[in-house]
């Protein structure tokens, strides 16, 4: 981000004239985009801080890995799935329609998701 800047604050006029101005402002889009990516990662970041992986979760919440009769999940941010130990876990964030849905509830509930049944059968 630092370096658009730079080249925004170093871009010189020209004999060509609006080159300069041209210039100037494709780097400065160039800026805003940088900023806005650094926001989200730093979005990103505190979410995932928030997580104690030491936990035991006893209903589903933000840091929780959930087993279902047809999908396991990990309730944060993040790629949209994970493997690990050679299981898929797909990253279910607490905001999206399937989040929404999960957050709350305890090992047992039913749930119906895309007319789909399911069941919540661990929480850890």
């Amino acid at each position: 981000m630092q370096d658009a800047q730079n080249a925004a604050n170093e871009e010189g006029k020209s004999s060509a004239g609006d080159k300069y101005e041209t210039g100037r402002a494709m780097m400065q889009i160039e800026r805003d985009q940088a900023a806005v990516q650094l926001d989200e990662a730093m979005k990103l970041k505190r979410t995932l801080n928030q997580i104690n992986a030491n936990e035991h979760h006893n209903v589903v919440s933000l840091g929780s890995i959930v087993t279902t009769n047809s999908f396991r999940a990990f309730v944060a941010v993040g790629p949209p799935k994970l493997n690990v130990d050679g299981n898929e876990y797909f990253i279910i964030t607490p905001m999206s329609p399937l989040g929404k849905v999960l957050i709350g509830l305890k090992a047992g509930a039913d749930f119906t998701f895309n007319n789909k049944q399911n069941v919540v059968v661990e929480i850890s």
